[in-house]
């Protein structure tokens, strides 16, 4: 159920009901831009992923500075944003079942729509729902290319799924789907630009083999905020499907480097008890921060530290010498993994110098089917 929201445009921060979402604007902001004038400087489309940031508005924030469409792993975010009016849409993700694979097809009335298959079953699968609903459906062949998850064998395999989507009446064969996730995270750059080279090969033999299978291969898509611009200077990828960028994590700043990108997403949080010295508790516990990529950061208060949630508190511990926070102080926690968090929350809270400028609600929040 959509939750009231925390806030009201021209409300100062620390008046905002907490837990809640906040978004630095003048960060998130620059981070739009940044990564849109990258792109542009490679060469590549952009086309970023809306299961991080699972809004409209930022969807549309992107699509007007560049982006070519989004991706979603979901059909509902699929419907949700093209009901919205985006009008290019990726599900970089294999669908399975006939409802799911109906309501896909049908999207395809108000909305150019595409989605990965990795097995001949899929693509039939795919194919009977495009021919009941009497359209054409667009289908990439997905590769593993390292993360081990899904995906067909980069070559051989990958070709001959291509010439059965290509034999379809009912199909069109998009592409290759040759995300590397596993990769985002490597600490060094060498771990990193090790894994994208062997991706983009495994990318750039399979796009060969289909050229001599005759098949033409429009997209290649792939990359994430953590090696996007290893798969930019590849030759090899035509769309970047960047999701965390926007917002950046505690994770990604683990990174060595880290993306160069700013830090624009929040939780901000209430001090509700300071029971003992060295010791406070907030109210953010694990229904508002996932921990899936370890504890969030406090941000701006050096010696205070998120030690463990429970369901409706997080436990801080305060080193010696650090401020001791006060009863009722509000505190940014920085999270671990941008995208779960977001999933748990109604609305963004825009905040700009201190006050709430905008709320802007996550439309596609639970949006798992």
């Amino acid at each position: 159920m959509l939750q009231p929201p925390p806030a009201e445009p021209g409300m100062r921060e620390e008046e905002v009901d907490t837990p809640a979402l906040i978004l630095d604007l003048d960060a998130f902001e620059a981070n739009l831009d940044h990564m849109a004038g990258l792109a542009a400087a490679a060469g590549v489309k952009l086309r970023p992923h809306a299961k991080t940031h699972k809004s409209l508005v930022i969807a549309h924030r992107q699509l007007a500075r560049g982006a070519v469409g989004q991706c979603t792993q979901k059909v509902a975010e699929a419907e949700i944003l093209a009901w919205g009016g985006v009008l290019d849409i990726l599900v970089s993700n294999e669908v399975v079942g006939p409802r799911k694979l109906a309501r896909l097809a049908a999207l395809t009335r108000i909305a150019q729509v595409a989605v990965c298959a990795d097995h001949p079953d899929g693509v039939a699968a795919i194919e009977t729902a495009a021919e009941a609903a009497g359209t054409r459906l667009t289908v990439l062949v997905e590769i593993d290319v390292g993360t081990g998850r899904c995906g067909v064998a980069p070559g051989e395999e990958a070709v001959a799924l291509a010439r059965r989507i290509a034999a379809s009446r009912h199909l069109a064969f998009g592409g290759l789907q040759a995300y590397h996730g596993r990769a985002q995270h490597k600490r060094s750059p060498e771990e990193r630009a090790a894994a994208i080279a062997e991706a983009a090969q495994a990318a750039e033999r399979t796009v060969e083999d289909l050229r001599r299978a005759g098949l033409d291969c429009p997209i290649i898509g792939g990359a994430g905020t953590g090696t996007f611009a290893l798969e930019a200077a590849s030759g090899v990828f035509t769309e970047l499907q960047v999701g965390s960028y926007a917002f950046m994590d505690a994770d990604y700043a683990r990174n060595d480097p880290p993306p160069p990108f700013r830090q624009a997403l929040s939780v901000l949080a209430t001090v509700m008890s300071v029971p003992r010295d060295g010791a406070a508790v907030v109210d953010a516990g694990h229904k508002a921060l996932p921990t899936d990529s370890g504890m969030p950061l406090v941000s701006g208060r050096d010696g205070i530290r998120y030690e463990g949630p429970s369901d409706e508190h997080g436990r801080l511990v305060i080193e010696p010498g650090a401020d001791r926070p006060r009863l009722g102080e509000m505190l940014r926690l920085v999270p671990g993994h941008c995208d779960p968090t977001i999933d748990r929350y109604d609305w963004y809270v825009g905040v700009r110098s201190g006050r709430v400028e905008c709320l802007w609600p996550i439309a596609a929040r639970g949006a798992m089917a």
